[in-house]
């Protein structure tokens, strides 16, 4: 089966540092794929070249069977590549629905089929009963959920989540998990997830790849990459 998404030799520099160094990885649909690593190993520098923001100094991104490699972030969106990010920056004063019609609206000029979009996405995310409520008075975890719901508006085919759980209170992160497998079950998406909690991570991954000072160094079920003496020494310095 040809991959959903495959990354090969894909290298960035920024200066003399090197975020990625000829990292490959492919992702097959329906997978949920963690990606692991300690701060600085390149991970969102992963993201930001797969969707765009960043542009590689090396290698290819395939997306779908189409090269996107240097494409614009809303030319891979329209494609059906979205993704999160750590910082999170709702508009302030739109409501929620308005956040999330954002997104909806890259999909469908016709703004009575956005507004529907929109409401069933916050739905998706639990938050349809606050769908009137102005965004700069949302907590950390309700600001990623509106975040969610406005990529899931986009209709993404492929979703990475950049660290779904930072600032999130313990008691939800077990309902962002459950929501995770949802999005996978009911809505068919395709996830690779950026996640420091291990445990959550774990749990909710069928495949895991480490990162280290931009290089991949291990891949393979959780229990494996976890148990890899590599990973170990990366983390806890041997």
């Amino acid at each position: 089966m040809a991959p959903l998404l495959a990354v090969e030799g894909l290298t960035k520099r920024f200066g003399g540092v090197v975020a990625n160094a000829g990292v490959n990885l492919k992702v097959v649909a329906g997978e949920i794929v963690g990606v692991m690593g300690p701060n600085g190993a390149g991970k969102t520098t992963l993201f930001d070249l797969v969707s765009g923001f960043t542009v590689p100094d090396a290698g290819r991104i395939v997306f779908a069977g189409e090269e996107i490699t240097g494409r614009r972030p809303w030319a891979i969106s329209a494609r059906g590549l979205g993704r999160t990010f750590q910082r999170l920056r709702p508009f302030p004063d739109l409501t929620f629905l308005e956040n999330v019609l954002v997104g909806a609206l890259a999909r469908t000029s016709n703004l009575a089929r956005a507004e529907a979009e929109a409401r069933r996405c916050l739905g998706l995310v639990g938050l349809v009963e606050q769908a009137d409520t102005r965004a700069f008075t949302a907590s950390t975890g309700q600001r990623r959920r509106i975040e969610l719901a406005r990529i899931l508006a986009t209709r993404p085919r492929l979703l990475l989540l950049d660290e779904p759980t930072a600032g999130v209170d313990p008691g939800a992160v077990q309902e962002m998990a459950t929501l995770i497998r949802r999005l996978r079950a009911e809505e068919g998406v395709t996830l690779v997830i950026i996640e420091h909690d291990l445990p959550f991570l774990m749990g909710l991954s069928d495949r895991v790849i480490a990162l280290h000072l931009g290089e991949k160094i291990a891949e393979g079920p959780p229990g494996t990459v976890t148990g890899d003496p590599r990973v170990i020494e990366a983390y806890l310095g041997g």
